[in-house]
């Protein structure tokens, strides 16, 4: 397994709103209008799985396999060229603040590894960012 982690976001809100946000996926239903439809086509979700088609990629989904509130959501590729996991951290930095990290394992065939793993730590990086810019209220 290949490991991708984000560098560490601050988020000015507390954890536990940011935590709610993240562990309910129909919350996403607000920042629609902000995922780039160049880049992510066929986007739906419910309160446990979102789904995105990606091009070349094509077709993902994932479910959240687990909360641990209020600090951490993983999910799961129920639906992906290759199997995956991944899982958002929120700590808090003070009442006010939280900070937050994206992480992904992914099982990377070895020919494969050179190819993806750029794009890979790319994704989880835009993922951690545009989470970081969500109105978590």
């Amino acid at each position: 397994m290949s490991k991708f982690e984000s560098s560490i976001k601050t988020i000015p809100y507390p954890q536990e709103n940011v935590y709610r946000n993240i562990s309910d996926l129909s919350n996403l239903e607000r920042v629609r209008e902000r995922v780039p439809s160049d880049k992510i086509q066929d986007f739906s979700f419910d309160t446990d799985t979102v789904t995105v088609s990606v091009p070349p990629v094509g077709q993902i989904t994932m479910r959240i396999v687990e909360r641990e509130e209020p600090k951490c959501v993983k999910f799961e590729a129920e639906q992906s060229p290759m199997p995956f996991n991944l899982w958002i951290q929120v700590l808090p930095i003070d009442e006010q603040t939280s900070k937050m990290k994206v992480t992904m394992k992914a099982d990377i065939p070895l020919m494969l590894k050179a190819m993806v793993a750029g794009p890979l730590q790319d994704g989880v990086e835009k993922v951690a960012d545009a989470l970081a810019q969500i109105p978590y209220e």
